[in-house]
C-alpha cells in the first residue's frame, strides 16, 4: 500500500476521534423540574448543552467540563436525578463508562455517580457505551493492516 494513502487513512482516522476528545455535548437538566429527566429518560422537553459553551465554575478558574454526569440519588425514599456537563472526575470506574461510582450514606441517602464522554448526549441512560476504548482499537487494528 503507497504511502500517500496510509497517510490520507490515518488522518481520517484522527478527524473521527477529534471531536470526542475536543467537545461534548450533555443533557441537562433535573427531575425536580422535569419529571422526565428520572428513568427512563425522556429528552422530549430536555436541553442538549454544548459544554465548550458553559461559564466555567468561579472555584475552578480555567477548568473547563469535558465530560457528562448522570447522578442519581435516593434522600429518604425520593429519588433525584440530575443530568450535565462534569468539570472533574474520571470517566466511569477506572475508564469504563459502563460501570458507575455508588455510595451510601446515614439516613437513608444512597447516590450513583455516572460520568462518560463516549459520545454526545451519552448521559441519557443508564447504560454507556465505551466508544473511545472501542475506536481506539479498531485504529490500532486498522493501522497494524496497513502498515
Amino acid at each position: 500500500m503507497s504511502v500517500s494513502l496510509k497517510i490520507l487513512v490515518s488522518i481520517c482516522l484522527v478527524l473521527n476521534i477529534v471531536p470526542y476528545v475536543f467537545s461534548i455535548k450533555c443533557w441537562n437538566c433535573r427531575s425536580s423540574n422535569d419529571p422526565k429527566c428520572a428513568d427512563p429518560f425522556d429528552n422530549s422537553t430536555v436541553p442538549i448543552t454544548d459544554c465548550k459553551q458553559e461559564r466555567g465554575l468561579s472555584h475552578l478558574p480555567g477548568v473547563r467540563p469535558s465530560m457528562c454526569r448522570k447522578i442519581r440519588q435516593k434522600v429518604n425514599g425520593e429519588w433525584r436525578y440530575f443530568r450535565d456537563c462534569a468539570y472533574l472526575g474520571e470517566v466511569g470506574i477506572q475508564g469504563d463508562e459502563r460501570f458507575c461510582l455508588m455510595r451510601t450514606g446515614t439516613y437513608n441517602i444512597f447516590i450513583e455517580y455516572c460520568t462518560c464522554n463516549s459520545k454526545d448526549g451519552c448521559n441519557s441512560s443508564s447504560i454507556f457505551s465505551p466508544l473511545p476504548f472501542t475506536a481506539f482499537l479498531l485504529t490500532t487494528a486498522i493501522l497494524k493492516w496497513l502498515l
